[in-house]
């Protein structure tokens, strides 16, 4: 049976695999342009905006932040965050700090039921 998801999971599960998408898009085309011209960083932009991995990259970034307050908020009610507050606070406050750090809190948000 699948788990239910709260509409911030579900919402990050999509913009993942949109954005995972979108890479994978942007690999071909950067495959198939470097055969024809030198890849610079204008062409390379072009192509980012060209393929939508900017735009993909924007809405994950999106989803990430909306599960991440998601989390902290449910994590409020209960007990562990109540005996353990300041430093579950520390860690939130240090998320957009350490890509780590927000990796491992987007894979914890991703199991909470």
């Amino acid at each position: 049976m699948k788990p239910i998801l709260s509409k911030p999971q579900l919402n990050y599960t999509k913009a993942k695999t949109k954005f995972e998408d979108r890479a994978k898009v942007l690999e071909k085309k950067i495959e198939e342009t470097q055969k024809l011209q030198e890849i610079t960083e204008q062409v390379m932009e072009g192509l980012v905006l060209e393929t939508g991995f900017h735009e993909a990259y924007v809405a994950l970034t999106e989803a990430e932040n909306e599960l991440i307050e998601w989390s902290r908020v449910t994590m409020k009610h209960e007990k562990e965050y109540k005996d353990n507050k300041g430093a579950i606070d520390n860690f939130y406050s240090n998320v957009n700090a350490n890509p780590e750090l927000r990796a491992q809190l987007i894979n914890l948000a991703m199991k909470v039921r």
